[in-house]
């Protein structure tokens, strides 16, 4: 991606050498990550809410340490502000059009551990958005377990930041907690459905804005395209149980298949059109 010319976001708040919080019982690493993915997928939960279970007893402050992150840390955290800074410059223009105003989120780089409106994280959770602060949280050891899961490049780096910010504009316009309500009225296979719904379009979000990214600065380069669709295929439902040795159960799927990530990812990258990122249409 031609980037490195690109501004740096002013909502970027880097909480790294804060110190963190700890939780009693099991201790989750970053190593871990995958093993949390696929546990939730398994009891059909968020991470987030796997993690409260894992986790006994109660938050408890530890003393901070010192934080010295590498030189590769510090590129890749210059690299996420860039990436939201161009998402600043694109999504108000779009919902514009929408009828909508844009409020930028806020984007939170933690190491370990963070606390945020929606509850505790680990950095094993995975990046993720929280709708009642309305910020992204995102530990960057994370594009690290994305290579191990053969999703390496910048692109699917910035697919996804793009993925967590396209759950934002699904915040600004309601979507969101129109699926919330649903959810709460329906059966757990209905939730999860929903809950797949409501990722895939997320997916396609983030391929609408590299569409005008590259449309108006001519970001990407040869390579992108098949980096970012490669790690929306790593983190599809399916994969993830076949790597645990698990049997595939649509019915507990929260994020869509393989297919079904990269199809609606394609889908934004082609037309740069947030209507034909229309997920819930069989519902209707």
């Amino acid at each position: 991606m031609r980037w490195q010319m690109g501004r740096r976001s002013e909502n970027v708040e880097d909480v790294r050498d804060s110190g963190g919080m700890r939780r009693g019982g099991m201790k989750l690493g970053c190593g871990s990550i995958l093993l949390v993915i696929i546990l939730s997928l398994i009891f059909g939960q968020n991470p987030l809410q796997l993690l409260s279970v894992l986790s006994d007893g109660g938050v408890q402050m530890q003393a901070p340490e010192s934080y010295q992150p590498t030189a590769e840390e510090n590129q890749a955290a210059d690299f996420v502000s860039v990436m939201l800074a161009d998402m600043e410059d694109t999504w108000p223009g779009l919902l514009q059009s929408m009828g909508e105003q844009y409020v930028p989120p806020r984007l939170v780089l933690f190491s370990n551990t963070v606390q945020s409106a929606c509850g505790y994280g680990e950095a094993a959770s995975g990046p993720f958005y929280c709708p009642g602060d309305q910020k992204v949280y995102i530990d960057l050891s994370f594009f690290n377990e994305l290579s191990r899961l053969g999703a390496p490049g910048d692109f699917a780096q910035a697919y996804v930041i793009g993925h967590e910010v396209g759950h934002h504009v699904q915040n600004l316009l309601g979507i969101s907690d129109r699926v919330r309500q649903m959810q709460s009225r329906g059966v757990e296979a209905e939730a999860n459905a929903l809950s797949v719904m409501l990722e895939l379009q997320a997916d396609c979000f983030a391929g609408v804005w590299a569409y005008h990214a590259n449309q108006q600065r001519q970001m990407l380069e040869p390579g992108d395209v098949e980096e970012g669709l490669s790690a929306a295929a790593a983190i599809g439902d399916d994969r993830l149980l076949r790597m645990s040795g698990r049997a595939v159960q649509p019915e507990s799927f929260t994020h869509g298949t393989s297919e079904q990530r990269a199809q609606w990812l394609r889908t934004g990258l082609s037309t740069g059109d947030c209507d034909a990122c229309d997920t819930f249409a069989q519902l209707k």
